[in-house]
């Protein structure tokens, strides 16, 4: 008997703690797909030797993995204290000071990597420390130094992160770092390439620009995590190939109270612009250091998926936790029990709007055909991956299966959500063969058997990219035999 198909993805950080081989292959076993590379953290060096051990033990499982190589961006982040670390008292006075020392940081004071704040804030506002766990209020602004009131006490250490509640940071995504990465990210064949703190569309046509003028592929993943990307968050979505709701930055800049509801608005907009959605940071942050979720957190992740995100997404739990593979494992768990959900099978998706494209029209006509009769699979001759991707964007409990013969599209639908990739070259079959070739192929992997009502959608001109004009309802095991040696 089949095991049930988890429809929503599963993006896995790489970290200290999956350098074990034995580990990452028990992630990728427990149904890892997509592995996130975060270059905020490590030396080039050691991700490239992370991305190529991923590589290695997918293949060896005949397992489809994506590449998502995460830039840094510009984190605005404190300097260094003396001591490595300070606690600050509630109501006391706090200076950041940009012409201090970066290793100069007392009680009093600590340096700054951004001199730009100096603009960027003014009297009255709100600063929120280390994901928000310290908060100060400016008090003014003066020459190199910005004066605050401690609101919220605590420990404060080296090299923490700073927001400004409400947004309006003027520093660009794309830092001088960012911009090298870049070419290294085309080096190391990235699947996809997720970009810090974009304001706006221009942040993300900027990224594209370099990636593609550096001779990259990669699909560009917006993370929204300023509030002002919320407020651009429909131009971001249609410039962008996909988006990460980025929950850590984006909770700190609009107030935690904000963030659920923002989150379903980014998972229905990405959907209804027909882009993948990846929903992030701690998702099951307790799984750290216990082998078990909270039960919030169990909720947290249903509702992400109920609400139609197309990924779940993992960050310390498995870059530097004691369990990445028994978080993967509640991660699917959870998926799957949340997928049983009628919400998650039922639809309106572009059910009242004119399609532009023959092949999005094919792709949403399946979609409606299998919803309403005995489908058990959907195959997709594809090239690039975009009608299966559209199909994917309606809910449906039908697997969507994208043959492809090229390895980068078949790796950039390991992100979306129901889609599944195959390696298969369907230019070297004669067409009057062709679809029972792609059914024997799922045939051969125990996915179909006799008298199963398959969908078969693929283009008339086999090879050629935007072409799918055909839908086709077989029956495993009627469709009539070829001889080809006659």
């Amino acid at each position: 008997m089949m095991m049930p198909l988890r429809r929503t993805k599963i993006v896995v950080t790489l970290g200290p703690s999956l350098d074990d081989s034995e580990m990452l292959e028990r992630v990728i076993i427990e149904g890892a797909d997509v592995f996130r590379a975060n270059f905020s953290h490590g030396s080039l060096e050691t991700h490239e030797q992370r991305i190529t051990q991923v590589r290695e033990i997918a293949k060896k499982h005949n397992k489809v993995v994506a590449i998502l190589i995460d830039l840094q961006g510009p984190k605005i982040r404190i300097g260094r204290f003396k001591n490595k670390k300070i606690h600050l008292k509630e109501g006391q006075r706090f200076v950041f000071d940009t012409e201090l020392d970066s290793d100069g940081g007392t009680e009093e004071s600590v340096s700054l990597d951004y001199k730009n704040l100096l603009h960027d804030v003014h009297s009255g506002d709100t600063l929120l420390l280390d994901d928000g766990r310290i908060v100060m209020t400016v008090e003014q602004v003066k020459g190199h130094c910005i004066d605050c009131q401690v609101v919220v006490a605590g420990e404060l250490s080296n090299n923490k992160g700073i927001n400004r509640l409400g947004g309006g940071l003027s520093a660009e995504a794309l830092t001088d770092k960012d911009r090298s990465d870049i070419l290294d990210a085309v080096r190391l064949q990235a699947d996809y390439l997720a970009i810090s703190f974009p304001r706006n569309a221009d942040d993300v046509k900027e990224a594209r620009t370099l990636l593609k003028a550096a001779g990259g592929t990669a699909g560009i993943i917006a993370k929204i995590e300023r509030a002002e990307a919320v407020t651009n968050i429909e131009e971001i979505v249609k410039a962008a190939d996909g988006v990460m709701v980025a929950r850590g930055d984006l909770g700190v800049e609009l107030g935690d109270a904000e963030l659920p509801g923002v989150q379903k608005n980014i998972i229905h907009t990405a959907r209804a612009l027909n882009k993948p959605v990846i929903t992030a940071t701690q998702m099951l942050e307790t799984m750290t250091y216990n082998t078990i979720p909270t039960r919030a957190e169990v909720s947290d992740v249903a509702n992400a998926v109920l609400d139609g995100t197309d990924a779940v997404m993992l960050s310390q739990e498995s870059a530097v936790g004691k369990y990445p593979d028994k978080a993967v494992a509640a991660l699917n768990r959870i998926c799957l029990s949340a997928e049983k959900n009628p919400i998650s099978k039922r639809s309106r998706h572009r059910m009242d709007v004119q399609f532009k494209y023959v092949d999005e029209a094919i792709a949403m006509a399946t979609m409606y055909t299998a919803n309403h009769i005995d489908i058990k699979a959907i195959i997709a001759l594809t090239e690039s991956g975009t009608t299966p991707l559209w199909m994917s964007r309606v809910r449906s409990s039908i697997p969507i299966y994208g043959l492809s013969r090229h390895v980068t599209t078949q790796r950039r639908m390991a992100l979306y959500r129901g889609v599944y990739p195959i390696a298969f070259d369907a230019t070297h079959i004669d067409r009057r063969v062709l679809n029972q070739a792609a059914v024997h192929e799922l045939q051969s992997r125990n996915i179909l058997k006799e008298g199963d009502l398959v969908i078969i959608n693929k283009g008339d001109l086999i090879g050629i990219h935007g072409r799918t004009n055909s839908m086709k309802i077989v029956t495993v095991g009627s469709l009539p035999q070829v001889n080809l040696d006659k």
